[in-house]
């Protein structure tokens, strides 16, 4: 590429990205972890690195979060959120993590300088221990599970 496209593409604004998954289980209730670094519960997952895939960022987080490799879904929940909890607005992607086994729940090990614990938590819960737009998220996430489609978000809301 020439120096012209290439100052061109440098100066094009950058965007905070994260990348999660939601796990259910036979209550349909969602697991949140605890980190350690925040007020906050959060889905697992974390931010995208460069050069890394949003997809390739929830496999990564999973892994290094729960202890667990298993088989991340598609894509449910597309959220941009403005500038409020964080510095700057950015993209946050959800995909399936599917319903847990009793073998993986038993396997779920914590990073104990990431994280401080983890729960499964219905609607009620979810909402108390999450910020607002997080919980939309989670929502907006879960009803895409159930209904078998792709929801796009905007802070937390559904659009279109």
């Amino acid at each position: 590429m020439g120096s012209e496209l290439n100052d061109y593409v440098a100066g094009l604004p950058r965007k905070r990205m994260g990348a999660g998954a939601l796990f259910v289980d036979e209550q349909d209730r969602v697991l949140l972890v605890e980190p350690t670094y925040k007020p906050y519960w959060e889905v697992p997952g974390g931010v995208v690195e460069a050069g890394e895939s949003p997809y390739r960022a929830a496999v990564r987080e999973i892994r290094e979060e729960l202890g667990l490799s298993v088989p991340i879904g598609r894509l449910l929940a597309v959220d941009w959120v403005p500038a409020g909890l964080y510095p700057g607005d950015g993209v946050m992607m959800v995909y399936e993590g599917g319903l847990l086994t009793a073998e993986q729940v038993d396997a779920i090990t914590l990073p104990a300088d990431e994280l401080r614990s983890w729960a499964w938590c219905d609607t009620a819960t979810a909402t108390r221990l999450l910020p607002a737009v997080l919980a939309r998220r989670v929502a907006g996430a879960h009803r895409a599970r159930t209904a078998g489609i792709t929801v796009y978000l905007e802070d937390g809301f559904e659009i279109g």
